[in-house]
């Protein structure tokens, strides 16, 4: 089910892309609907029609890739997991996607999220709930719940999310797959609906990092539609993929193995450290200062372009519009209030306020000042060691139903991906083994690796030695 052995059976005749979709659409039918619940919809005669005229020549060529449903795909849904765009239909193609398409993919599924990309466990979906298929009782992780729990359920052979906070890496690793954030810039987001435009990024998952390198590939690169996408050279990611990581310096922040992790993760993220050791990696211990208001300053930065960003959901020009409004600004205040759900409402109302006269200094202004230090702190860093090796989260999956009345011990799960949003820096979340936890049995752990600004390369060559290891 690896892009990789697929390709080999292609190309060798073994297999076509019609047979490939078949066999994803009974997969979905037997395991996903109505029970793992990854998939929001999908369009198996759409995909057949591309599968009949694919160029198995190209990279990808005949690969199906799921697509979390905040990217844009031509002709289908895009309801970013919210009842305000539950029958929107896409006008046009994300960048990635007809990037995806040049390079031989098949766009196949919308994969379901937290509403609006805004949480960490796929509960704040409007549509349904997404399990995670390797102990069904607990969430998947979030906001790319969806699209790692179908390539943790083999009903996805690799799929697209997108990275605010760590919502590719942090459900990546709760289902136990690969799961890549590209540095800002790296990707285009034009076509993705956008949660917080300094922050999102568009990444894959996938079962191994070589098939994340491939996708990397097909989907990195300049692009005129997105301003903030960076004009730079795009390497060959899979050229240095086995060269080990013999000579490398490997960082260990002070900051990220304090309190409040999990023994069992904690165990297995310091294995995978000395895996990487024994294959000639030097270890290094490092601070990142301030890492200690990173949380803070994100859940002030992201709610702020979040209210800004959500401003156009009004009910006038496309998504829900409201009945029996009395005059044009009940319509706006019914529709909102009907199509949103309770987070996203919960980030407009602080981003709002932060933005607000008299307070933009005293939390916007400053949370930007947090976030300048943050970037300094990774800079300074980078020129000790080659990359950084921490968790991915503080504990394995927890249960579903589990939030706590205060969001602020569920913002807390993401205490270890969100800084690398603030810096703009890439990371990847590899399996490192399994543990037990609050009454569930071998739960994935996964560990993180950050690397440099424009350093994938470098951070997939770590990543697969980890990953061997």
């Amino acid at each position: 089910m690896t892009i990789t052995s697929l390709r080999r059976q292609l190309l060798a005749g073994e297999k076509t892309p019609a047979a490939i979709l078949g066999k994803l659409a009974g997969e979905i039918s037997s395991r996903d609907t109505g029970k793992t619940g990854a998939y929001l919809s999908y369009d198996l005669e759409s995909a057949l029609s591309e599968a009949a005229n694919a160029d198995l020549s190209l990279p990808l060529g005949g690969i199906p890739i799921a697509i979390k449903d905040n990217i844009n795909v031509l002709g289908q849904p895009c309801t970013c997991g919210s009842k305000f765009l539950e029958k929107f239909i896409s006008p046009y193609d994300a960048t990635v996607v007809r990037k995806l398409r040049a390079a031989g993919a098949i766009p196949f599924g919308r994969m379901n999220q937290d509403e609006f990309a805004m949480g960490s466990s796929t509960e704040n979906s409007a549509l349904m709930v997404t399990r995670n298929p390797r102990d069904p009782s607990r969430v998947p992780g979030g906001s790319s719940g969806g699209s790692a729990a179908a390539v943790a359920d083999l009903t996805a052979i690799a799929s697209l999310g997108s990275d605010t906070g760590g919502s590719i890496r942090q459900p990546a690793s709760h289902c136990g797959v690969v799961g890549l954030k590209p540095s800002y810039g790296r990707v285009s987001r034009y076509g993705l609906v956008a949660f917080a435009s300094s922050l999102d990024q568009i990444g894959p998952l996938a079962q191994t990092v070589e098939d994340a390198a491939l996708i990397l590939q097909a989907i990195s690169g300049a692009d005129p539609q997105d301003s903030t996408s960076l004009d730079a050279p795009v390497p060959d990611f899979l050229s240095g993929l086995n060269d080990g990581v013999k000579g490398l310096k490997l960082g260990i922040p002070k900051e990220y193995f304090g309190e409040g992790i999990d023994p069992g993760v904690r165990r297995n993220v310091e294995a995978a450290i000395q895996s990487l050791a024994s294959q000639g990696a030097e270890i290094v211990e490092i601070s990142l200062p301030h890492t200690e208001h990173a949380v803070a300053a994100y859940y002030v930065i992201a709610p702020a372009e979040a209210s800004s960003n959500l401003s156009r959901f009004d009910g006038i020009r496309y998504g829900h519009r409201a009945g029996n409004a009395s005059d044009i600004l009940d319509l706006y205040q019914k529709s909102r209030e009907q199509g949103f759900g309770p987070e996203v409402k919960r980030r407009i109302i602080l981003g709002t306020y932060v933005l607000s006269s008299g307070y933009y200094d005293a939390y916007y202004t400053k949370a930007q000042q947090a976030r300048a230090l943050i970037r300094r702190d990774f800079e300074n860093a980078f020129q000790q060691v080659d990359a950084i090796l921490s968790p991915v989260a503080p504990t394995p999956a927890r249960k579903i139903g589990g939030i706590s009345d205060d969001p602020l011990q569920e913002y807390l799960s993401d205490i270890f991906t969100i800084a690398a949003n603030l810096a703009g820096i890439p990371g990847i979340s590899i399996p490192c083994g399994t543990v037990d936890f609050d009454g569930g049995k071998n739960l994935p752990v996964g560990l993180q690796i950050l690397g440099p600004h424009l350093g994938e390369a470098q951070l997939l060559r770590v990543a697969k030695a980890a990953e061997i290891s």
